[in-house]
């Protein structure tokens, strides 16, 4: 009998792609086709000579749900020998510093977070687990139990082995040369003289990604790059210790202080270094090998070693083991990797081409994880774990140019082991992407972080006059040093201004895009929760889901006119996937076109927000903004001091007032026109500028949601608190609203409102939450210890959630955290959040705790 499944080749047989063919194999997709341009018992990629370190603790769920697979799989995977593909070692970060002591209480957390074991230990067991080490030079570690080593090799032989028995083909020594489209999607692999037919092309190519994109005209936004790996001779210790040649007993080591990892390597300590200069490599210049010359020391991937880049790495080690003094580097050699602007994989399908998929930039950590995700996504349509973070598409254009990919990437190669606070922006570039209103902001004193290019305000130092005259109870306590960076106490001013009087923000940065065209609407309409076929001048929050109901976006669409609808939207991603949507409407029926084009960089906005909101904006339009003139969730254009605006009635800080967008070579009078309020005689109405610091508190204490952070493909609609955004009302059909009832039956856990019961405690989100056995007390203990106040865990197991968002919420005088846990929790009920190794009790509260009747919001 014929496969009926669709025709897939995929390039690349490294750990990703042999792992995607056995993924799809097992969903019952074995047409497929993977050919190799290397031999492939030893393609020559990244996966042949990766040392093959499986760490777990990650700040993002999906890559620790990765790597949990990862483990998972390889430990399942026996060769002939009987022994399976992966050696659970453990794993042991070490501190030699206070910030890194610090920081692995925080790692020890995410683990936590993500139900992955991990153990916070002091110097002493850190010397028990590695007896190599220095004693004195450590003041604790991390120990995660279930990470250890990949035997890479091994476990993709293994699952060609399988796919193979499944029906799937492996063709090596097969060099791609061209990938062919028809109508927009891929129709063909070309393999010099030959012409494979395919219906679904995946490139997992590894640091030949970018050459395999540019056949079909998508960006891979990749560098490879040069990672020094080294072999010292015999080790007097480990003489006899292990079985075989490359074998391990002792948990791999990670010296992060110095940009440095170990592991056993038989007799031999192996060094992998990150503390070198970036190398990183031309494709165009890369030498070739024939298939012939590839061996376990030759190829492609593996360059010469460079050992004036090895000589203080080399005596960092010896410090820290001084047992190397006694042995010699034997050899080395700088391995290629990928890296990316942001760190992260490069995952999903073109917005260009359809039918082409990537999945590069995967390390071993993640490669058998990030294969069952892609599979899912051709197979099911969608992943189970969301792949938000590492979409292919989720880099704006301006951002996957090769300059700015050279040097980013190189910035993150520097950066892998560093102490990066989640609010850190990158050193260079930046200046980027400005809004009109930079110069004035500059002029105002803002402390400008970055986010996806922007220049974002996050508080004005113009404000710092204001805080003589802050209220009491609008001041916030001192924070920890580590809570303290890139805060300020300005932020309390521009909340408590934002709360009583009025405060402009800039939302420039707000992705948007226009959806045009005698389709849109019902183009909209078959994609969102909200219905899409109103009267101009409509506004809608809804919400995009896949087909199993999981939440892929939550998005704001304006109805301009008949024919052309605004999104305000996440990010590129939903960019991408709805003008897929719309060229496939289009051509299912031209009657129905419909385009979608970018409008960010050519407009701006203003939010005008706050209790005066209104009467500053009189002073300037003649519109009537009235609730009769324009109510809320409505739009209409008007004029503001001469200027053409676009003026929506919505608040994502919970007061009166609208966002306010208009062209961009207006946008710096659009300023001047609202600012030059402050200056009219007799009429100051307390007008000022405010960031993002003020803005993120506002919302979370009106239980305004963000996608990535709080919601996620993962979670569907009720339980994330979003259930009115799916419109009873709304008889149509929609894309996940089959789906929808049975998902919320079977949810298990909502994302719950907490406030810390003491005012002085912060938290950043991520952080591990603990359910309580009573709800009586307060509690300080350290991790693994009951309170000694009478709360006490309610088990002694991982965490039962984790923090998702966070805030110092001013209005209410305590901190915000949003977080995922069971729904069976009531409010009122105790819990306790796990920060930097303590225990913060919280309590679980109404939402939102900011104005419940939203009389302030409706004005």
């Amino acid at each position: 009998m014929p496969n009926a499944s669709p025709r897939v080749v995929i390039i690349g047989a490294g750990i990703v792609g042999a792992n995607l063919a056995d993924e799809l194999a097992q969903l019952g997709w074995t047409n497929t086709l993977v050919v190799e341009q290397g031999p492939l018992v030893i393609p020559g990629g990244s996966t042949s000579h990766a040392p093959g370190l499986v760490f777990s603790s990650n700040p993002s769920k999906s890559m620790t749900e990765f790597a949990q697979y990862t483990i998972e799989k390889l430990t399942s995977l026996t060769g002939p020998d009987g022994r399976g593909s992966f050696l659970p070692v453990g794993g042991l970060e070490v501190a030699t510093t206070e910030e890194r002591l610090q920081d692995l209480h925080r790692r020890a957390g995410w683990n936590r977070s993500y139900g992955v074991e991990a153990h916070a230990i002091d110097a002493d067991e850190c010397a028990k687990l590695f007896p190599m080490l220095d004693r004195d030079m450590v003041l604790g570690g991390l120990l995660t139990p279930g990470d250890g080593l990949a035997l890479a090799a091994k476990g993709t032989q293994l699952v060609i082995d399988r796919a193979r028995a499944a029906g799937v083909e492996f063709r090596d020594r097969t060099t791609v040369t061209d990938i062919e489209t028809t109508g927009g999607r891929v129709s063909a692999v070309i393999a010099g003289e030959d012409r494979i037919p395919a219906d679904i092309v995946v490139s997992c190519a590894g640091f030949w990604g970018p050459k395999i994109g540019e056949m079909v005209g998508t960006t891979i936004p990749l560098l490879p790059l040069g990672h020094q790996f080294a072999w010292t001779t015999e080790v007097p210790s480990l003489v006899g210790k292990n079985e075989l040649p490359a074998g391990a007993q002792a948990p791999i080591l990670r010296y992060q202080d110095k940009d440095l990892y170990f592991r056993e390597w038989g007799e031999r300590i192996g060094i992998g270094s990150y503390a070198h200069r970036p190398m990183p490599v031309d494709l165009d210049t890369l030498r070739t090998y024939s298939p012939e010359e590839i061996t376990e020391e030759v190829m492609p991937s593996s360059l010469d070693f460079t050992p004036e880049d090895f000589v203080r790495e080399w005596e960092a080690s010896q410090e820290l083991l001084p047992e190397l003094a006694q042995t010699q580097v034997q050899r080395g050699f700088n391995g290629i990797f990928s890296f990316t602007p942001d760190g992260g994989s490069l995952v999903g399908q073109s917005r260009e081409v359809d039918g082409f998929f990537v999945a590069e930039a995967v390390w071993v950590t993640h490669g058998a994880g990030i294969a069952k995700a892609v599979a899912e996504l051709i197979a099911l349509g969608r992943s189970n774990t969301d792949l938000s973070g590492i979409d292919l598409n989720r880099f704006e254009d301006a951002l996957t140019t090769p300059e700015y990919v050279s040097e980013t990437s190189q910035q993150n190669f520097v950066e892998i082991y560093d102490v990066i606070h989640p609010l850190q922006p990158r050193v260079s570039p930046r200046d980027l992407r400005l809004s009109p209103f930079n110069e004035q902001q500059k002029a105002l004193g803002a402390f400008f972080l970055e986010t996806n290019g922007w220049e974002r305000p996050h508080w004005y130092e113009a404000n710092a006059a204001l805080l003589n005259e802050l209220p009491e109870e609008w001041k916030a306590p001192p924070r920890d040093e580590w809570a303290d960076r890139f805060h300020s106490p300005i932020a309390a001013v521009e909340a408590w201004k934002t709360r009583t009087n009025v405060a402009m923000y800039d939302m420039t940065a707000l992705k948007r895009f226009e959806v045009k065209g005698p389709g849109a609407g019902e183009l909209l309409h078959g994609l969102t929760t909200s219905s899409m076929l109103r009267k101009p001048g409509a506004v809608s929050y809804t919400l995009l889901l896949d087909e199993a109901g999981g939440i892929t976006s939550d998005i704001t669409v304006a109805i301009l006119d008949e024919e052309t609808y605004q999104v305000g939207a996440n990010s590129n991603i939903d960019f991408a996937s709805i003008t897929r949507a719309a060229k496939h409407q289009s051509a299912a029926d031209p009657s129905k076109w419909a385009t979608v084009r970018e409008t960010t960089p050519g407009t701006c906005c203003i939010g005008l927000w706050g209790p005066l909101a209104r009467e500053v904006i009189s002073e300037v339009s003649d519109d009537d903004l009235s609730n009769d003139g324009l109510k809320y969730f409505r739009t209409k254009q008007i004029t503001l001091g001469g200027i053409p605006v676009t003026a929506m009635r919505l608040s994502y800080v919970g007061e009166l007032g609208w966002e306010l967008y208009t062209s961009a070579d207006l946008g710096h009078r659009l300023w001047d026109v609202l600012w030059d309020v402050l200056w009219e005689a007799g009429r100051d109405y307390g007008l000022i500028a405010a960031g993002r610091e003020a803005f993120n508190s506002l919302r979370l204490e009106k239980g305004f949601r963000s996608f990535g952070s709080d919601m996620t493909s993962e979670h569907e609609p009720m339980q994330a608190g979003l259930g009115f955004a799916v419109k009873a009302s709304k008889t149509d059909d929609f894309r996940g609203k089959a789906a929808l009832a049975d998902r919320a039956a079977a949810a298990t856990q909502k994302l719950t409102c907490l406030t810390l019961d003491r005012r002085e405690d912060v938290v950043l989100g991520s952080e591990p939450v603990y359910l309580m056995a009573s709800s009586a007390g307060t509690a300080d203990a350290e991790v693994g210890t009951a309170s000694a106040t009478g709360r006490t865990p309610a088990s002694t197991g991982g965490a039962d959630g984790y923090v998702t968002s966070a805030a110092y919420g001013y209005s209410i005088g305590k901190s915000i955290a949003y977080a995922w846990l069971p729904n069976t929790l009531s409010v009122g009920d105790g819990v306790e959040i796990e920060y930097l190794g303590r225990r913060l009790p919280a309590t679980v509260t109404a939402e939102p705790i900011f104005d419940p009747e939203m009389t302030r919001l409706k004005g």
